[in-house]
């Protein structure tokens, strides 16, 4: 019977690749993001030589800690959704790079701040909102709303929409009194 090996590190288990200024360069491909990354050469466990360089024409982005840390740990998956690798900070790919990654993760992430709700009506099982944002009206409609609201924090709230849009109210406890009585049965 062969003996064998204790896992006994995370790394034997996972590969995890960082992408910083040393071996990636992202690059703007008509409206999308493209990634050239090179990674060292080295010999996999079935013998095959891994490393060298690849493009992806096109990259997506997927934030690990949203709320806590949006800018840190972004992970880079490529058409299929299987991960290239792990951006630890912006910082790490450098200023160009960074305000490229910042710019499609804003625009992924988008989620208007709501300042005042004018009303928020029941009708068989939605919810429709009628709300101020950046001093432009909005509406849209919630599918079970207790389901559609994300506590992030004891006062910070996050509204999904059917559509899959987010609304964002950073402090629950800031809206005027009449806004924050139409949402408190909700909270």
């Amino acid at each position: 019977m062969s003996e064998e090996k204790k896992v006994t590190e995370l790394g034997d288990v996972v590969s995890i690749t960082y992408l910083t200024r040393d071996n990636c360069t992202f690059t703007k491909n008509g409206d999308f993001l493209s990634l050239t990354v090179t990674l060292p050469k080295e010999i996999g466990p079935d013998g095959e030589e891994t490393g060298g360089t690849k493009t992806y024409d096109r990259v997506y982005f997927h934030r690990a800690f949203p709320y806590d840390h949006p800018y840190a740990f972004i992970s880079v998956l490529d058409r299929e959704s299987v991960e290239i690798g792990i951006i630890r900070d912006l910082s790490d790919i450098g200023p160009d790079a960074a305000e490229l990654v910042k710019s499609e993760l804003d625009r992924k992430y988008y989620a208007p701040v709501i300042d005042r709700i004018v009303s928020v009506k029941e009708r068989f099982g939605y919810t429709y909102w009628h709300v101020i944002s950046g001093g432009h009206e909005l509406t849209f409609t919630v599918r079970d709303v207790y389901r559609s609201i994300t506590k992030v924090t004891q006062t910070r709230i996050f509204i999904s929409d059917e559509d899959g849009n987010r609304y964002e109210i950073p402090d629950t406890e800031a809206l005027d009194r009449k806004s924050y009585r139409k949402i408190e049965l909700y909270l």
